[in-house]
């Protein structure tokens, strides 16, 4: 079969610079190689582009090759300029156990038939090892398993962040425990990483995931990084405003209830709900106002709702949606 024109091969123009035909090269090289590529034409168009680029890198070469073609490369021929052509070129062979003759790419002695690139350097950049002779490439040692440990939290402990200690079984035998810290703001299902502490290996150590379980909590809510917590106020701090100690997640604080405040009011308080696992800014608390009105009273305490309500006129569904 005719060989290919080596412009062809190498997807060039045959103006192309000596930088893109060394770069359209190093492409199909790496695409082909079969170290990396099983294809059964693979080593063939591995050897066809690395013949081309032997040529086109050389200037002389190059330029006897544009004028007389394939023929002019060949021993003997009076264009030739008296250099064997590329099947005279020294042989190295590749030893990774894929069998390729990399007589093709070295063309000179010494490794320097790739327009200055090294055999070292072409056989690193094929992935492969340079200094002396080529060799194959050698296997790394694996590195270890990692390894996944579930940790069941308090709600607060996930809100704060905790150092805690765990005693996990190794899947060889034996067991270890650790202290690891827990950052600020985890939620259910969020994952912890510590490095090193996965199983052993030649290659080194995996890593330890902790997957987090958070509780529920008996009165805050957790929605994003903000905290939710009900309060209940009776009808009179409703009416005319009060300060109360509500709970968040660093302590107790205080409240001022607004005068006039109605039962779906929400109070919001900057920057007091959960911090972000990213450090990015910490959520808001929001204490959702619940008006709490005794089961029973007295009778004197039912004549002063009435006379309030006698003295204080107005209409709780003014504007409900259905009087509209």
């Amino acid at each position: 079969m005719p060989k290919r024109d080596y412009y062809e091969v190498l997807g060039v123009k045959r103006k192309a610079t000596a930088a893109e035909i060394k770069s359209a090269y190093r492409k199909l090289a790496r695409k082909y190689h079969p170290d990396v590529n099983s294809a059964s034409d693979a080593a063939e168009k591995f050897r066809e582009a690395t013949e081309a680029y032997e040529v086109l890198s050389d200037k002389t070469k190059r330029r006897t090759y544009d004028e007389f073609g394939h023929a002019g490369l060949q021993s003997g021929f009076p264009g030739a300029g008296g250099q064997a052509g590329p099947a005279a070129a020294r042989t190295y062979t590749w030893s990774s156990g894929a069998g390729v003759d990399l007589g093709d790419i070295f063309g000179q002695a010494g490794g320097q038939g790739l327009a200055g690139m090294s055999l070292e350097e072409i056989l690193q950049a094929l992935g492969g090892r340079g200094r002396g002779r080529p060799r194959g490439r050698q296997a790394k040692p694996k590195r270890g398993a990692d390894v996944e440990y579930h940790l069941t939290l308090e709600f607060l402990q996930a809100a704060r962040g905790v150092t805690t200690s765990i005693r996990f079984q190794h899947e060889k035998g034996g067991s270890g425990t650790i202290n690891v810290k827990i950052p600020p703001g985890v939620r259910e299902g969020s994952k912890v990483r510590v490095r090193g502490k996965g199983q052993q290996a030649p290659g080194g150590a995996g890593d330890l995931y902790i997957i987090t379980h958070v509780r529920e909590h008996p009165y805050f809510r957790r929605v994003g990084n903000d905290v939710y917590v009900d309060l209940p106020i009776s009808a009179g701090e409703a009416v005319l405003g009060a300060k109360v100690d509500v709970p968040t997640i660093d302590g107790m604080t205080t409240v001022s209830i607004p005068a006039g405040t109605s039962g779906s009011r929400r109070l919001r308080l900057r920057e007091r709900g959960i911090p972000s696992a990213d450090d990015s800014a910490r959520g808001d608390q929001y204490v959702q106002v619940k008006i709490v009105v005794p089961s029973s009273v007295s009778e004197k305490g039912a004549e002063l709702m009435r006379r309030f309500d006698a003295s204080e006129k107005y209409d709780p569904r003014a504007n409900v949606p259905w009087k509209k």
